[in-house]
């Protein structure tokens, strides 16, 4: 199973992230749907103003990015405690960057080689997301509406997906079900990215805007899934902003609400969502659409990345170990 391609030249499949010929490739997820283009990086800092820029983004194909930043900057005889530093600040709310940096300080220390060591962790990501749609896929039956945010797929996790590997698990065992797709302001990935993915996988869906997500709860939704970039050790969850006005309408809706995530996004060290860092972007993302302001002249925007999701209103966590119970995530920290 791999990320089809089937536009603008290319066919076959591609992952988000990779090494080849020295250095760091990706597909540039902000020029899609419109059109593919693959960019390199050579020095760990580039790779780290594309996490932060969000050239690559998606908490685990941010971790592959980071591992193969750490890569770079092994293979130059940069520092790694200052290329790590660097590489941590891109984007402080996704755990499965401070996973990927610290797997890839560990493996250095020991004396691996640089490459097979991100290389390892990138195929690593791709396995526990294959598993999670082989755990999750069951849940979706023929006929059922199905509804999700942001993007989870496999551009925002190197391959497969979180939030989208049991649909493709469930598409692929030939069961047939419909997407209901939030736009996700103010990035609009799930238009621009989740629609495209399951357009190339042939899966049926529409995109909605983000406030008609009660709506069609109201007129039946038989599930949500989403993804996650940080999970507290309570299974208060930080994700794309938008995600709390999903699981909060769901509650009220009595729809079975999952995460679909590997235990590398699980902070095990962070007791409750208070206590996550929610990251803060610029005010143009709001305030202007591809260049072009659309909110009045000196207004102020605030935009925040993410927002949490208390444990109380998430079904389970789809993981890589299975569907576990938000009490039942304390049992994995070992």
């Amino acid at each position: 199973m791999a990320l089809k391609i089937r536009t603008d030249g290319y066919c076959g499949d591609m992952r988000a992230v990779w090494f080849e010929d020295g250095e760091v490739r990706m597909i540039d997820q902000r020029d899609l749907p419109g059109k593919i283009t693959v960019v390199g990086f050579s020095k760990y800092a580039d790779v780290a103003e594309a996490i932060q820029n969000m050239t690559t983004r998606g908490a685990p194909s941010i971790g592959a990015s980071a591992a193969y930043a750490m890569c770079l900057a092994a293979l130059a005889g940069d520092d790694p405690n200052e290329a790590a530093e660097r590489i941590r600040a891109a984007r402080p709310t996704a755990n499965d960057l401070f996973y990927a940096v610290e797997y890839m300080l560990s493996e250095l220390r020991k004396g691996a080689d640089p490459i097979a060591a991100a290389d390892g962790y990138a195929d690593m990501t791709v396995d526990k997301c294959t598993r999670i749609g082989e755990f999750g896929g069951p849940l979706i039956k023929d006929g059922m509406k199905i509804m999700t945010h942001c993007n989870a797929g496999a551009l925002a996790t190197v391959d497969v997906g979180t939030a989208l590997a049991p649909m493709r698990k469930a598409f692929t065992d030939g069961r047939r079900f419909f997407v209901y797709v939030s736009e996700t302001r103010p990035r609009l990935q799930g238009m621009q990215l989740t629609a495209w993915e399951l357009g190339q996988e042939g899966i049926d869906h529409a995109v909605i805007p983000d406030g008609a997500s009660a709506h069609y709860m109201s007129k039946g939704v038989d599930m949500i899934i989403v993804g996650a970039d940080r999970i507290a050790a309570n299974g208060d969850f930080a994700n794309k902003i938008g995600t709390l006005d999903k699981a909060v309408a769901a509650k009220r809706f009595g729809i079975p609400f999952y995460v679909a995530a590997p235990i590398s996004t699980f902070d095990f060290n962070t007791a409750d969502g208070e206590s996550i860092v929610i990251e803060e972007r610029a005010e143009t993302e709001v305030t202007e659409i591809f260049g072009r302001l659309i909110a009045p002249e000196g207004s102020r925007a605030l935009n925040p990345a993410f927002d949490v999701t208390p444990a109380e209103l998430v079904t389970g966590f789809i993981t890589e170990k299975g569907i576990l119970p938000p009490d039942g995530i304390r049992g994995i920290a070992s």
